[in-house]
């Protein structure tokens, strides 16, 4: 059942990720209840959707990755196949 609200999110969840990881955890749950989906896995497509953002260290807490400049400054060019 998708989530009214973060607050409602488990607290392991809660307790764990940041407050933006919680709320990219809760879009991505919810949008694939929307679209279908079992819990399980709606909840595999939210924590795929933390990780491509956030990465755990070895002390078990989550941060934000290092932004890939080579991928987010890339040059758009438009024409040609």
């Amino acid at each position: 059942m998708p989530y009214n609200k973060i607050e409602e999110l488990p607290q392991d969840i809660q307790d764990k990720l940041p407050q933006h990881a919680q709320q990219i955890f809760f879009a991505a749950f919810n949008a694939s209840q929307r679209d279908g989906l079992s819990e399980e896995g709606a909840t595999n497509v939210a924590w795929n959707s933390v990780r491509n953002e956030y990465e755990q260290s070895q002390n078990g807490e989550w941060h934000r990755k290092a932004e890939d400049t080579a991928v987010h400054n890339k040059a758009v060019t438009s024409g040609g196949n």
